[in-house]
C-alpha cells in the first residue's frame, strides 16, 4: 500500500507540476496586448538595415544602397570608394554595408563597390552569400561574401555576373545548389547563378499578364520551392506552380478572393508554412500571404491619398488537387510588414504601415504592435497582438529569426537619401531584437537545451539523428519536436528561401535525470530541403532550444 501510495503521488505531483507550468504559459501568451519584449542592441548601426542574411558563423550581412549619400559608419584604414557612376558621390569613404557580430554585438564595415540598392541574394550549400543585381552599374554584378572568422573577408564584385539587369527581383535557391533570380523591373523573365551551359535568360510571361500599368504590383514576387521540386510563385494577386526545368507552367492557381494586389508595392509578404511529416508519400505544403495595399494606393499616394492597409490573410494548401484561398482577419491592417518563421512553427508579422504604399514619401501610420500567428489554431483564434516597439519600421526594414531564437530587427528609410531631420519618419540607424515569449524567463524550467549533436555536425539526406536534451522541470513528452530553419534573406518584406521543416514528433525516451532523446530524420532529398547550413532546435510546448547549426552538405 504504501509503495502504490507513494507511486501515485509522484504521478499526481507530477501532473500538477505540468498544470502550473501550463497555466504560467497561457497566462503570459494570453494578454491581448502582450507577449514579447524588445530591446535596443545598436544605437547607431551606421547604416540602413534593408537587406539582411544570417551566415552560419552566427553574423549577420547588412546593407542598404551606396547612392544614399555618407552614411554614418567610415570605411576601415582611410579607405575610400571611387565611382565615376554613381549617382549621388563618385568618392566615398564611407561603408554601405555592415557585418553585424550577434554574440558581441558589435559591427565591421565592409565594402560594395557598385549600387546594390532593391537586389536579392541567397547562401549556398556551403555556406557563401551570393548576392545577385542592383540598380545604376551594379545591375548586372553579382557579389559573394565568404564568411570568415578572422574579420579579413570582404565583399567580392563579379561583373556581368548576371545576363540580364536585375532591380527588385526575388533569388530562390534550387535542390542542385543553384539560385533562380525571378523578375525584377521590367524584366519578365528568369535567369540561373552560375550561369547555365546555354547562358540562358529565359521569358516568363505569367510576369507580364501581373503587371499593373503605372503601379507594376509583381515585383519581388514570393517564390518558394514546393515539395514536388517545381516552383510557387505568386505575383500581384495570384499564383502558378512552374516547372523551372522545362519553362512550362504545371498550374495556374486561383486568384485570391479579394482580389487586392500583394506584391511591391502593394508590399504584402508570404511564408511557407511548417513541412510535417515528411517521410510521408503525400507531403503537403501551405503558403500564408498576409496585408498589402489595395489596388491604386501607389498612385493615390503618389497625389497624397493614402489609402489604409489590407487586414486580410490567404492561406492555401498548394499541393492540394483543388486548391483554395482561405480568407482570415489581422488584428490591424498592415502594409510592408515582414514574417518571420520562428522555431516553434508560428509566424511572427511584424514592422510596416497602416497606409499608403511603399515607395519614397508614401507610408503612413505605423504599425508598432507585431502579432504572432499560430498556424496550427483554429481558424479565427490564430493571431495575438504583441508588444509594441517604440520605433516606426517603414519602408525599407527588415526582420530576421537569430539561432538563439529572437528575432533581429532594423532598418526604416522612406527617403531618397539619407535625411534624418524635419521629416515624418526619420532615416533609421537603430537596431532592435524582439524577444517571442517563449524567451521570458519564466519559460526557463520548460526549455529545452540540446546536448547532441554537436554544433555544425554534418548529415546526409533521410539519416536518424538522435537529439539529446536537458529540461530542467517536468517534460510533456507528447509536445517535443524538433525543427530545421533554413536561415533566409530579407528585403522588402519577404525572406527568400526561408523554411521550417519538422524532423523529430514524439517517441521522446527517458535517458538520465533531466535528460531525453528524440529521434529526428533529415529530409528524404534536396527538394524537401536544399543542401545548405540549418538552424536544428529542440521545441517543447512550443518553447524552442537555443538553436544548433548543422550542415546538409
Amino acid at each position: 500500500m504504501n509503495r502504490k501510495f507513494i507511486v501515485i503521488f509522484f504521478v499526481l505531483f507530477h501532473l500538477h507540476s505540468l498544470l502550473q507550468l501550463q497555466c504560467r504559459r497561457n497566462s503570459l501568451f494570453a494578454a491581448a496586448g502582450g507577449g514579447g519584449k524588445w530591446d535596443l542592441l545598436q544605437q547607431n548601426l551606421g547604416i540602413v538595415a534593408m537587406h539582411m542574411q544570417l551566415l552560419h558563423n552566427d553574423k549577420v550581412v547588412i546593407y542598404d544602397r551606396t547612392d544614399f549619400g555618407l552614411s554614418n559608419i567610415s570605411l576601415p584604414d582611410g579607405k575610400c570608394r571611387y565611382d565615376p557612376n554613381d549617382k549621388v558621390l563618385a568618392v566615398d569613404c564611407t561603408a554601405h554595408s555592415v557585418e553585424y557580430d550577434v554574440a558581441s554585438n558589435s559591427v565591421r564595415p565592409l565594402t560594395v563597390n557598385t549600387d546594390v540598392w532593391c537586389s536579392s541574394g541567397a547562401v549556398t550549400p556551403d555556406g557563401i552569400l551570393v548576392q545577385t543585381g542592383g540598380f545604376n552599374d551594379g545591375d548586372h554584378v553579382v557579389r559573394v561574401f565568404r564568411p570568415c572568422s578572422d574579420n579579413k573577408c570582404d565583399w567580392e564584385e563579379i561583373p556581368g555576373g548576371l545576363i540580364q539587369r536585375r532591380w527588385y527581383s526575388t533569388s530562390q535557391i534550387l535542390p542542385d545548389g543553384r539560385q533562380i533570380v525571378v523578375g525584377g523591373r521590367r524584366a519578365y523573365s528568369y535567369e540561373f547563378y552560375p550561369k547555365t551551359a546555354a547562358n540562358h535568360v529565359y521569358s516568363l510571361r505569367f510576369l507580364v499578364e501581373t503587371n499593373d500599368k503605372n503601379e507594376e504590383n509583381n515585383l519581388y514576387p514570393f517564390v518558394f520551392l514546393n515539395v514536388d521540386g517545381n516552383l510557387f510563385i505568386f505575383a500581384n494577386n495570384r499564383a502558378i506552380l512552374f516547372d523551372y526545368t522545362k519553362n512550362f507552367v504545371v498550374r495556374a492557381y486561383p486568384e485570391m478572393p479579394d482580389g487586392q494586389p500583394r506584391c511591391y508595392p502593394s508590399t504584402g509578404s508570404a511564408v511557407l508554412l511548417p513541412l510535417k511529416n515528411l517521410q510521408s508519400p503525400a507531403i503537403s505544403a501551405e503558403v500564408l500571404v498576409c496585408g498589402g495595399a489595395p489596388r491604386g494606393s501607389y498612385i493615390n499616394a503618389q497625389n497624397g491619398k493614402f489609402l489604409h492597409a489590407l487586414n486580410t490573410c490567404g492561406r492555401i494548401i498548394i499541393t492540394d488537387p483543388n486548391p483554395k484561398w482561405v480568407m482570415e482577419t489581422m488584428p490591424e491592417a498592415r502594409l510592408m510588414g515582414d514574417m518571420v518563421t520562428l522555431p516553434n512553427g508560428n509566424v511572427l508579422i511584424i514592422n510596416g504601415a497602416g497606409a499608403g504604399s511603399a515607395g519614397w514619401e508614401f507610408g503612413r501610420g505605423p504599425v508598432l504592435n507585431p502579432v504572432l500567428y499560430r498556424p496550427d489554431n483554429p481558424v479565427g483564434a490564430r493571431f495575438e497582438l504583441q508588444n509594441p516597439t517604440a520605433i516606426p519600421r517603414m519602408y525599407h526594414s527588415t526582420a530576421l529569426l537569430l539561432r538563439d531564437g529572437r528575432v533581429l530587427v532594423g532598418g526604416s528609410n522612406a527617403h531618397e537619401l539619407y535625411n534624418f531631420t524635419n521629416v515624418l519618419f526619420p532615416t533609421e540607424l537603430r537596431l532592435e531584437a524582439f524577444s517571442p515569449g517563449y524567451l521570458d524567463p519564466a519559460m526557463s524550467l520548460a526549455r529545452p537545451t540540446i546536448i547532441s549533436p554537436a554544433s555544425h555536425s554534418q548529415f546526409g539526406y533521410g539519416k536518424r539523428v538522435p537529439v539529446r536534451f536537458k529540461v530542467a522541470g517536468p517534460v510533456n513528452t507528447n509536445l517535443v519536436t524538433v525543427t530545421l530553419v533554413a536561415p533566409s534573406f530579407n528585403t522588402h518584406s519577404f525572406s527568400m528561401n526561408q523554411r521550417l521543416l519538422v524532423i523529430g514528433s514524439g517517441g521522446v525516451k527517458y535517458v538520465a535525470k533531466s535528460t531525453y532523446q528524440i529521434d529526428a530524420v533529415t529530409p528524404g532529398s534536396a527538394i524537401l530541403a536544399p543542401s545548405g547550413y540549418y538552424m536544428l532546435f529542440v521545441v517543447h510546448q512550443e518553447i524552442p532550444s537555443e538553436g544548433i547549426w548543422v550542415h546538409i552538405p
